[in-house]
């Protein structure tokens, strides 16, 4: 058996949180600028619009303005193109974030393709995958920014180490896999068409999960000792009839096998929006010339 060690993502991020307000002031203090997050929200979404809520009072409580735009489930592309367009040509706008899913009727990759890239704080443009690709500076997609910050806290260097990600997604697996071959990982990217999947993860020093699937990793496919970031939350039924949340891993398996592993929640959850704020402050720094 393995001593497995929980991955505080929570605490992790309430310092990144509180460190980048810290930067916040001396940015203002240096330039007179406040950094501005502008988040588009359209329709009522119960699960986006609390996690909107939640986005608009941490970036008030980091120093930065927060600015809102709700829009009905019936705004049309046009429109919503419009917008985002407007919001690019404001100086007080540092970083544009649109909320997804959107509606159906909109087209999610346009509405992406069409914000200015130095402030697509969401870093899911292609000119930003481009450059995160090929090694130059980019806006990060915050979770992944996140994931790697936990591994670098807790490894130190990561340089030689097998990292296996299980899922391809444009938000998660493409770009943390991007960026562990920055840190010198030796990256396997492992998915739903992989023969045999659990054999590819008992390989890996570091495994990341992020795939959808509840508890789909099971304790057997980790390499004892193993590092674990469950970036999956699905919502499950519980035993007393209420849902409750849990990750792609299945948690309690894991332990006594993993050496270390983020739990759902507290895991790697807090840290997307403290990436997110991140982001925004250096966005910000970038367009005055910092």
């Amino acid at each position: 058996m393995v001593e497995t060690r929980i991955i505080d993502g929570k605490g992790f991020a309430e310092a990144l949180r509180k460190r980048v307000a810290s930067e916040v002031t001396a940015f203002h203090a240096a330039t007179g600028v406040t950094p501005g997050l502008a988040v588009v929200l359209v329709g009522e979404d119960p699960a986006s619009s609390v996690y909107v809520r939640n986005k608009g009072k941490q970036t008030v409580e980091a120093g930065m303005a927060s600015i809102e735009h709700k829009l009905p489930a019936s705004t049309t592309q046009a429109e919503l193109l419009a917008l985002i367009a407007t919001l690019n040509g404001e100086k007080e706008v540092h970083g544009i974030l649109v909320q997804l899913p959107l509606p159906g009727h909109i087209d999610a990759q346009k509405v992406l393709a069409t914000i200015d890239p130095a402030k697509d704080v969401d870093g899911f443009h292609v000119v930003n995958a481009g450059r995160l690709a090929v090694g130059l500076d980019a806006l990060v997609p915050c979770t992944p920014l996140g994931c790697v910050m936990l591994l670098k806290h807790h490894l130190g260097s990561l340089a030689g180490a097998k990292a296996v990600v299980v899922g391809r997604s444009n938000i998660v697996g493409k770009p943390i896999a991007q960026l562990l071959l920055r840190e010198d990982c030796t990256v396997t990217i492992a998915h739903s068409r992989t023969r045999d999947l659990p054999a590819e993860c008992r390989q890996a020093d570091i495994l990341i999960a992020a795939v959808g699937r509840p508890e789909m990793v099971r304790g057997d496919w980790i390499k004892p000792g193993a590092t674990v970031i469950d970036v999956g939350i699905n919502r499950v039924p519980g035993t007393d009839g209420r849902s409750r949340l849990v990750g792609d891993v299945a948690f309690a398996e894991a332990q006594g096998v993993a050496g270390l592993i983020t739990p759902v929640p507290g895991g790697v959850g807090p840290m997307t929006i403290a990436c997110l704020l991140q982001n925004t402050l250096t966005a910000a720094r970038r367009q005055v010339g910092m």
